[in-house]
This record gives structure tokens, C-alpha cells and sequence, in this order.
């Protein structure tokens, strides 16, 4: 298998081009870059935008039949209501979902008289990595039926599929208890049997991913907002890192490759990270990426580009960005093009297409 640039990106090795790792998320600028309606045909508009962006991670659906058009717009109704009543808004090219926060829970006592362990199976349930934890064989079949059946147990060389969860840790009680319930009882001693029973599920999964023929393996956590922090150092060393340290070294001893995903603003926890053996971090441009580059030249790194910047739709700032964005990857061996805090469905068709083109100009090493 010939070594891809995306492949020798995610593992530092300054690849001749750099390459993209964006959300797709705004159909109206692929369909004017492409002169194919996304709606009508959405297999070949994609196909055509991965002709003109050879770089540019694009998901090619498996047939050319037609996607429904939202019915909500900026122009008529911006956002509206589910069956449920739950209110949604436009997203790429559907809608929002909610995810049930907790509303099984309705007290601390109710937190408290809960077992994960005794609840395994959460296929049921609105979290978002609603698989059957019940044991580490059926979570292993799960992922293995999903990569080809020819490549065994070990991934060829240069292959860049992956796994991934989005409740590497921190996420568990916040999806399952929501926001509130958790911020009230995560300081409670009772709160530690609560997060060894979570642990004790992912080191399940874990021990799975470990398995697989794949040599990444993405955990998201946000454990950050866009101001820093959600709970303290002192919490975040207690009950988080000592579990990614654990989770992580599965995945090490068995030669994968951990990619850490969070939303909001990385820089407190960047020297917490890294030296638990991750490879590099996807994040937002709250994160100041250009200093994690400089302190770890060959980690994978993506998300310094600015949603906000492409809404105003200014050339200049656009190709400012580009300019400091292509500037951080002559320090980072890992570095991806990416609007970590991502493409919204109306962002500017121009701004869209500019940002794409001067990638495309300037991501040469």
C-alpha cells in the first residue's frame, strides 16, 4: 500500500503536502464549487470536489440517490421543532439532534442508585457511543466486521483507517447524567464508584480496539470549554488522567497511534496530555496550536482554522489565516488544514471556496 500524505501527516513526517481533516458541513458552497447539486446528486458532487481538492477529506456516499432538501433556511424558517417538540436548527445538510441528557435522572439520589455495570447495554440510550459494553468480544466483532476481512489482525503499512470513541472518559457522566446533575454530584465521594464502573466499561472497549487491524485509534473528551477547564487540575488528575494514562498504554503496547479530540481551549491540559503518549490533538482555534507545534514538532495536529473568520467573508482575513495557519506547519511535522470549530451550513459560498483554493496554493512543503 503506497504511503499516503494524510498517513505520514498523522504521524509527523512532513509530508510534501499537507493535508485536510475538515467537517463538510455546508452543501450550498459544494454545490457551487462542484456546478453539481449536492441534493440531487450528492455522490457526484462529492466525487467532483474530490477531483478539484485531491487533499480534502471527502466522504463519497455509496449511491447517487437523492438527499432531501431541509426545510429549514435562513430565508424562511431558521429553526423549528421536532415530533418530541425539541428544538432544532439547521446542520449540514439536515438538522440538529438532541441528545437525552440525563432526563432519566432526576436528583443526586438518583445519580448515587445508579450502576453502569448493572446497566451495560446502552444501545437503547441517546449517549453518543451507544454500543453494548456487556463484553469485550462482542464490542471487538462489532468494529472488526466494519474493516476488511483480508487484512487479518494487523493493518497494512501506511493504511490510515481508524476507531474511535467520544466518551474516552469525561464524557460517560456528562452524557448520562447532563450538565447539571453532573456539576452537582461529581464532587461527592460517592461520585468515585460511579467513574470506576465507567472506567471499567471502556477498559473493555479498549481492550477491544487494541485488537483491531487499525493503527489510529481518535479519543474525544471535551474536557475544555472555549475559556479553558470545565472541573479543576486537581479533579481532571483524579478521576480523568489516570484513566487515559491506563487506556492509552493498551493501545501503545499494542502499537496504535491515539489521536485526542476536544472542543474549546486545550492549552491548560496540552502538558498533561502529551506525555500520556498521544500522538497529537484535534481541537479548536481557542487552542493555541502554533506553541503545541513549537513544544512537539512530529505531533498530529488540526483545528487552528477559524469558522468566525470565514462568516465575515473577508478576503484579506481569509487568506491571513491561511498565511498563519501554512506558518504553524513549518513548525509541525502532523499538521492538517482544518476549521476546528467547523463549516456551518451558511457559511459564505466565497469564503468557502477561497479558504479551500489558497489550502490548495499554499500547502506545499
Amino acid at each position: 500500500m503506497a504511503v499516503s500524505y494524510e498517513y505520514q501527516a498523522y504521524m509527523g513526517q512532513s509530508p510534501a503536502r499537507i493535508p485536510h481533516w475538515e467537517y463538510l458541513g455546508c452543501p450550498d458552497a459544494e454545490t457551487a464549487i462542484t456546478g453539481i447539486d449536492y441534493f440531487a446528486h450528492p455522490r457526484l458532487c462529492l466525487e467532483r470536489l474530490k477531483t478539484i481538492y485531491p487533499l480534502l477529506n471527502v466522504d463519497i456516499p455509496a449511491t447517487d440517490a437523492p438527499k432531501p432538501r431541509p426545510e429549514l433556511d435562513l430565508g424562511t424558517h431558521s429553526s423549528g421543532a421536532t415530533d418530541a417538540g425539541r428544538h432544532v436548527v439547521r446542520w449540514g445538510d439536515g438538522v440538529t439532534f438532541h441528545w437525552d441528557f440525563g432526563e432519566r435522572f432526576r436528583t443526586a439520589e438518583d445519580v448515587f442508585a445508579f450502576s453502569p455495570l448493572a446497566e451495560p447495554d446502552y444501545r437503547q440510550t441517546s449517549i453518543v457511543t451507544n454500543w453494548d459494553f456487556t463484553d469485550e468480544e462482542r464490542l471487538y466483532q462489532q468494529f472488526r466486521a466494519q474493516l476488511p476481512a483480508e487484512w487479518g489482525d494487523t493493518a497494512p503499512e501506511g493504511a490510515t483507517a481508524m476507531v474511535g470513541t467520544y466518551q474516552t472518559m469525561f464524557m460517560w457522566p456528562l452524557l448520562t447524567f447532563g450538565w447539571q446533575l453532573f456539576m452537582e454530584t461529581c464532587l461527592d465521594d460517592e461520585f468515585d464508584r460511579l467513574m470506576d464502573e465507567f472506567a471499567e466499561l471502556n477498559r473493555r472497549l479498549f481492550r477491544a480496539f487494541a485488537r483491531l487491524p487499525v493503527h489510529f485509534i481518535t479519543c474525544h473528551d471535551d474536557i475544555v470549554n472555549t475559556r479553558g477547564p470545565v472541573c479543576s487540575p486537581s479533579w481532571m488528575h483524579k478521576h480523568i488522567f489516570p484513566r487515559y494514562e491506563e487506556f492509552f498504554g493498551i493501545l501503545r503496547d499494542a502499537g496504535k497511534e491515539v489521536i485526542f479530540i476536544s472542543d474549546g481551549c486545550l492549552d491548560a491540559f496540552i502538558p498533561d496530555l502529551f506525555p500520556l503518549g498521544i500522538r497529537g490533538v484535534l481541537c479548536e482555534p481557542y487552542t493555541n496550536l502554533r506553541a503545541v507545534a513549537e513544544a512537539h514538532p512530529t505531533a498530529f495536529l488540526a483545528g487552528e482554522g477559524d469558522t468566525r473568520i470565514l462568516a465575515r467573508n473577508d478576503p484579506a482575513e481569509i487568506t491571513a489565516m491561511v498565511q498563519r495557519m501554512r506558518a504553524t506547519a513549518d513548525r509541525s511535522g502532523g499538521y492538517f488544514f482544518r476549521i476546528g470549530n467547523e463549516f456551518t451550513w451558511n457559511t459564505p459560498v466565497p469564503a468557502v471556496k477561497l479558504y479551500l483554493d489558497l489550502c490548495n496554493e499554499l500547502g506545499h512543503r
